[in-house]
């Protein structure tokens, strides 16, 4: 059974950066994608970022290009989505998922969750 867990979340001041990480279990990460998402209140899932399995294949959504970064230790079960030039429209729930495969980043492409970790940006 898969298990994916957040770690990294806080409040920041705009322009501020911060580090999520997400410890997997339960999959085999050589033949899973992985994704960070976020939704706020009222608000569909959106996808941030998604990280092929070789992790030679990211997609950033428009709205964190340049700003955010997504990476994978496949020897440490972790990914992580390194978030900089924070700014209030990005507070949301952010989550951790997993996926076989994915081609847009689309939250039904991801099979596995994890609970979430709550980013702030406020000054």
């Amino acid at each position: 059974q898969a298990q994916l867990v957040e770690s990294g979340g806080g409040s920041v001041q705009p322009g501020g950066s911060l580090r999520l990480s997400c410890v997997i279990s339960g999959l085999n990460l050589e033949y899973t994608s992985l994704g960070w998402f976020r939704q706020g209140p009222g608000k569909e899932r959106e996808g941030v970022a998604c990280i092929s399995s070789s992790g030679t294949y990211i997609h950033y959504a428009d709205s964190v290009r340049g700003r955010f970064t997504i990476s994978r230790d496949n020897a440490k079960n972790t990914q992580y989505l390194q978030m900089n030039s924070l700014k209030s429209e990005d507070t949301d729930i952010y989550y951790c998922a997993a996926a076989v495969l994915f081609r847009i980043c689309a939250q039904d492409e991801f099979h596995d969750w994890g609970q979430g970790t709550q980013v702030t940006v406020s000054s």
